[in-house]
């Protein structure tokens, strides 16, 4: 006779489907008609109002972040959909070569301005058709050590110039227009102060714009330091879904896709023609993409061309640029999407640009989800297992597995032969993701509601080996309260992980743990090199001889 317990019942059906699954299969539907659908029990359990008001909103957040989930799996369908439209040769050569203007904004970048210099300086391009702007907004040594490096590059036969400007305006998306006054180029080539492209980059991607409609080129980023830690690590693999999955399914497909402000070329006429650099977001990179593209200008993205950039080697660093994106992306996405949306654009061009523009609003349903996830499984575990099974848990496998796959791809495609090893990175990077909820869903609420704010750098230390024990304390972000919260929700779920384990609901418990790591991680990591600095971080100064004969 069955128990009148309405857990204990759930889990004699959970015991009558594992019988029915080993049962012959002549006896697999009788089995499964009469424990299944037994009657015996309906209207033990009922839903009240205040159970109604919790699982309704937990159920619309789920579905919403299966939503998002599933489009990762649309754009890895994408890639190898188009792959044989990959982007490699140019469809033809220029004779005469244009002249290339290449823009270097920098603030406060005095440990990789020099490496910066050094690589732009070897680029090999006709010397008389290449003019090298520093657009310098420092307020620190780094003015200095900017402008002696230009003098001492200058004097060696550099088409190079300095450009300090004696305040912030329009931050970043300023400054290129600042230079744009005075650039002589028919084309700009971009670099962040942290990045080092190979001699032959201008090469391999200006006759791409011998097509008169193409009006940008981008490259993919590499990693000086994706070896330097196990955060490193998670982020190379971050950065290469997006480059790798992103870009090329949304390049190959014919949809748009943005300028990831630095490793790329411009047309200067698309830049003037879409309304040239606006600071009015925190992704004017994005923003003057997506403007560009509205007017009819094709961007190509190199999948084999590779740029090697710095990842940030501290958990603050890395928080702040994942706010700056976030914020920014939002911004962008309540600036251009009702211009997209009202354009001429095929639809499908429509819903990748929503999905591009909105994805950071699962940041605050992450949230939310975090808020009811305890109270919905008491709820859930009294209305039976199989509902748990058959509902929850495959809602929340689309948001999560998607993002596992979503990288296993990448790196397959990357490293053919190693990318198994990109396993052992897979619970840290999507408990990561969960642990950047705070910070990011923070950026997207001021974003949501107009509130603005600087354009908050990401400090780079010229750390580019284990060997490297570089850095300073002095461009820190303070902490605030948000690691201090990201500790409280993180003891939130493991007590939702010591009531699963009460219950015997073993099946949610991996799911809850990415919960507890990723809060715990996160917030430990900020507080610890926040308050002690990191073990393989001093304050040293990066210096090397510079090049004889200057």
């Amino acid at each position: 006779m069955f128990s009148s317990n309405p857990l204990l019942r759930s889990d004699l059906i959970l015991s009558s489907a594992l019988a029915a699954w080993a049962a012959p299969k002549g006896v697999v539907l009788p089995y499964l008609r009469q424990h299944l659908l037994d009657k015996t029990f309906q209207g033990l359990y009922h839903t009240d109002v205040f159970d109604r008001a919790l699982l309704i909103p937990y159920f619309i957040v789920l579905i919403l972040l299966a939503g998002y989930g599933m489009h990762r799996y649309i754009l890895v369908y994408l890639y190898y959909k188009h792959k044989e439209k990959r982007t490699t040769d140019p469809a033809a050569y220029f004779e005469d070569l244009p002249r290339v203007t290449v823009q270097l904004p920098i603030f406060n970048e005095q440990y990789v301005v020099e490496r910066l210099l050094e690589s732009i300086c070897k680029l090999k391009y006709p010397r008389e058709k290449l003019d090298i702007q520093v657009l310098d907004d420092s307020t620190d040594e780094t003015v200095e050590v900017a402008r002696n490096l230009v003098e001492r590059y200058a004097a060696l036969g550099n088409p190079i110039s300095y450009h300090h400007r004696t305040n912030r305006e329009g931050y970043k998306a300023g400054a290129l227009a600042e230079g744009l006054k005075t650039a002589k180029g028919e084309f700009v080539a971009i670099f962040d102060a942290d990045f080092t492209p190979p001699e032959d980059f201008l090469l391999r991607t200006i006759h791409h714009f011998t097509e008169p409609k193409v009006g940008m080129v981008q490259t993919r980023w590499t990693h000086i330091n994706r070896n330097y830690s196990f955060l490193t690590q998670v982020e190379a693999i971050l950065l290469d879904g997006h480059f790798v999955l992103e870009h090329s399914g949304r390049a190959r497909s014919g949809v748009f896709f943005n300028f990831n402000g630095t490793a790329g070329v411009w047309r200067r006429v698309a830049i003037d023609e879409a309304g040239g650099w606006q600071h009015d977001t925190l992704t004017e990179d994005t923003d003057l993409s997506y403007r560009a593209q509205l007017k009819g200008w094709k961007f190509i993205y190199l999948q084999d061309v590779e740029c090697p950039a710095e990842l940030p080697v501290e958990m603050t660093a890395f928080k702040t640029q994942q706010a700056r994106w976030a914020k920014g992306l939002i911004q962008t996405g309540k600036k251009i999407l009702p211009r997209v949306l009202r354009s001429d654009a095929p639809l499908h061009t429509k819903i990748e640009a929503w999905y591009h523009l909105t994805a950071n609003l699962s940041y605050p349903l992450m949230i939310v989800l975090s808020v009811l996830m305890l109270p919905a499984m008491i709820i859930r575990f009294y209305q039976g297992w199989f509902q748990m099974l058959f509902i929850d848990l495959p809602l929340f496998m689309a948001s999560t597995f998607s993002i596992s796959s979503f990288y296993l791809v990448s790196q397959r495609e990357l490293f053919p032969k190693s990318w198994p090893r990109a396993l052992l990175y897979l619970p840290v990077l999507m408990a990561l993701g969960i642990g950047l909820t705070i910070t990011n869903t923070k950026a997207v609420i001021e974003a949501l509601i107009g509130r603005e704010s600087a354009f908050a750098r990401t400090p780079k230390y010229h750390v580019e080996s284990k060997k490297d024990k570089v850095g300073a304390t002095k461009y820190r972000k303070r902490l605030g309260w948000v690691p201090w919260l990201e500790l409280l929700i993180g003891a939130y779920f493991a007590l939702t992980v010591f009531y699963a384990v009460e219950n015997e609901n073993f099946v949610t418990i991996p799911f809850l743990l990415l919960f507890v790591v990723g809060y715990w991680y996160t917030g430990l990591m900020s507080l610890l090199q926040g308050r002690f600095g990191s073990a393989s971080l001093r304050t040293t100064t990066h210096t090397k001889p510079f090049p004889v004969g200057v």
